[in-house]
């Protein structure tokens, strides 16, 4: 996307191009090349995400005050979009040989306001309520008529035959979830940063790119899952590493499976 204030005319999106397990290597290498050489901005997008995720360890485990639950559900998600932009936006100026200065990337993250990642927000708010809706339905269907104390405390429940039915399934609809969001996520946030596209060809191009090489993205998706849960191990201190290089990577990937720059950029 270019810094002029005129939108460009809509973007012509060609086939997508089958990624290979090669091409996710290329794309990680690039990505912690970008990060090496714009390290500031990876640390202060990681820490939008680090700072969150404290925040939601204090008020479920340290606070006790629960009820904040919901209005973090609802804003936390609307963040990720908004700083993976931030992330993809430093590639691609280094990616042109275009300055790198916090006015001009912070500027084109402000700018996404008028155009269509605030709709792929939404669709990630959505997603997540729903889920939240379904795992709770979950939890009523097997526990919900047992006689219980906190279940925070109370780990044995779950080794019960109901627990483990309950937890067997919720992982089972989580995992469905998860692969829908990472499938029309995957391509369409870089995509509508790159070019004037709406959301819904954004997500169904990403659904097309997952098709394509459904082996290799689907390894791509589990490399994420894995890095980002050994990245919050060590007190979520690991994301600052993590998260920008697989936010530069997935920018790289994005190249590689729609090489033309086509309009926009």
């Amino acid at each position: 996307m270019s810094d002029a204030a005129a939108p460009p005319p809509p973007s012509v999106i060609p086939d997508v191009h089958a990624a290979s397990v090669a091409d996710i290597k290329a794309a990680l290498a690039a990505g912690w090349a970008d990060f090496r050489k714009a390290p500031a901005f990876g640390l202060f997008f990681a820490g939008a995400y680090v700072a969150g995720g404290l925040f939601l360890y204090w008020v479920l485990v340290v606070s006790d005050q629960v009820w904040w639950t919901i209005p973090i559900t609802l804003g936390f998600p609307l963040l990720g979009p908004f700083a993976a932009v931030g992330l993809y936006e430093v590639s691609r100026r280094i990616e042109a040989g275009e300055p790198l200065d916090w006015p001009g990337v912070l500027g084109v993250i402000f700018r996404q306001k008028d155009r269509q990642i605030p709709s792929m927000a939404a669709i990630i708010v959505i997603f997540f309520l729903f889920w939240n809706f379904l795992g709770h339905m979950i939890f009523a269907l097997f526990l919900g008529l047992r006689a219980m104390t906190n279940i925070s405390s109370s780990f044995e429940v779950f080794f019960t035959v109901h627990g483990l039915a309950m937890l067997a399934v919720g992982s089972a609809v989580g995992a469905v979830f998860a692969l829908i969001l990472y499938a029309t996520n995957v391509i369409s946030l870089p995509l509508l940063l790159d070019r004037e596209v709406d959301f819904v060809t954004a997500m169904i191009t990403s659904v097309k790119a997952v098709s394509a090489s459904p082996g290799p993205m689907l390894g791509w998706a589990a490399f994420i899952a894995i890095a980002l849960f050994l990245g919050m191990l060590p007190a979520f201190l690991g994301l600052f590493l993590v998260l920008p290089i697989l936010g530069h990577a997935s920018w790289h990937l994005y190249r590689i499976i729609l090489p033309e720059t086509g309009q926009g950029g």
